[in-house]
């Protein structure tokens, strides 16, 4: 019979309802049920969390590496490292992203990735590349960029064994909306990202299917007034589920709060699009094959401006989504911040109900909701029974994972 658990705790934050104090029923892997006050009198074993939050785990869609690990190669203990360093911050889903590399490389990679799915360490496979404009490249190797051929996607396809679950594609590559096409049909994410598309041509990759933008504003043509280019046509298209980095680096914070309030609220994940050194000391690290330098917890191409991912977690993205801006409506002005808002430690008991449950379902159900992962993202009745356990200031003090504290 499945061990039945009762968890309680100052606070307890779904997708819709934030309870206080609250619990959480669990039975076996999955939750049971949420409530407030006084929980059920059932036979459990009980923890009681005192003043804490409890929250669905994170979910990460779009995460290269960390704890000095990578999922790029072929290494299984550099990819569990990775895996490891975010689990321990919070993240239980996790989505494997690998950057360009040459066919042979991407495709030894989509297989090693596959079996860690298989066995349940990771939930997916993105492949941010080969299939990119060379203008907007970013931290990818120019000479390793190609159009989309068709017989290696079916080879990654069948390579990634029903775990290849998105791909970043540049539309105006020569094939890519047939491309986008394929992908779909094969149930694969299509994402538009690291393009130099124009406006039209962004609107046929939504309409072939397309229906995320990878890291909104970073490596995209930039905004015009004559040719508005990728963003705009990513922000205003309701099937689109807009990334942003919250890390404050690679956007504005209050750009991140306009495009929340531009686009709804349901429309706008958190993502790390985090590099080795996440959860690491500044120093020198490897993305892909590229040199990375990391000064001040910022990722650079060695020798270069060019940033090279991040070095954030889904954690401090959290702390960022509980900014009072983060969580306007329509029309709402947030305040200006200057300091990295990730960084900033909050006391999630101290914060209204709107804007916990906002930043729950920006780091948690959205990203599950637009890859499709029904299990993960919320604390209902037979959901996984994945949770991060909050302190005062904001940080993770305890994983729950498949029902288990880590």
């Amino acid at each position: 019979m499945d061990r039945t658990s009762l968890i309680t705790a100052a606070r307890v934050v779904t997708a819709t309802r934030s309870y206080a104090p609250g619990w959480v029923l669990i039975r076996g892997e999955l939750v049971l049920e949420c409530g407030e006050g006084q929980p059920p009198a059932v036979p459990a074993s009980v923890t009681d969390m005192g003043q804490s939050t409890i929250v669905p785990g994170f979910v990460d869609m779009h995460v290269h590496g960390g704890g000095g690990g990578t999922f790029a190669g072929t290494d299984r203990a550099a990819a569990l490292i990775a895996r490891a360093a975010h689990l321990e911050r919070g993240t239980t889903t996790t989505m494997a992203s690998l950057v360009t590399q040459t066919p042979a490389q991407l495709l030894a990679a989509v297989m090693m990735n596959a079996q860690l799915c298989r066995e349940g360490h990771v939930r997916g496979i993105h492949l941010e590349g080969p299939w990119i404009s060379p203008q907007r490249k970013g931290a990818h190797p120019l000479e390793l960029l190609r159009d989309p051929d068709l017989e290696e996607i079916d080879a990654l396809i069948e390579a990634g064994d029903g775990y290849l679950k998105m791909v970043t594609m540049a539309p105006e590559r020569a094939g890519a909306i047939a491309a986008i096409e394929r992908f779909v049909d094969a149930g694969v994410v299509v994402a538009v990202g690291h393009t130099d598309a124009d406006y039209a041509t962004t609107e046929r990759a939504i309409d072939a299917g397309a229906t995320v933008a990878t890291h909104l504003f970073n490596a995209m043509r930039p905004l015009g007034h004559r040719e508005p280019g990728p963003i705009l046509a990513l922000a205003r298209d309701p099937r689109v589920t807009l990334e942003l980095i919250g890390d404050g680096v690679h956007v504005h914070p209050d750009l991140v709060d306009y495009s929340r309030c531009v686009a709804g609220r349901d429309r706008t994940v958190f993502v790390t699009d985090a590099m080795a050194a996440a959860c690491c000391d500044d120093g020198d690290y490897v993305l892909g094959a590229l040199p990375v330098e990391v000064v001040g917890g910022v990722a650079h191409i060695a020798g270069t401006d060019t940033i090279a991912g991040s070095t954030t977690t889904m954690e401090a993205n959290f702390r960022a989504a509980l900014r009072p801006g983060f969580a306007g409506q329509n029309g709402a002005r947030p305040a200006s911040r200057d300091e990295s808002p990730g960084a900033v430690k909050c006391d999630p008991l101290q914060v209204p109900d709107d804007i916990v449950i906002g930043a729950v379902r920006a780091c948690a159900t959205l990203p599950a909701a637009a890859m499709g992962w029904d299990e993960a993202g919320d604390l209902s009745a037979g959901k996984a029974a994945n949770m991060a356990v909050l302190n005062a200031a904001g940080e993770v003090t305890k994983v729950i994972l498949a029902g288990r504290a880590l």
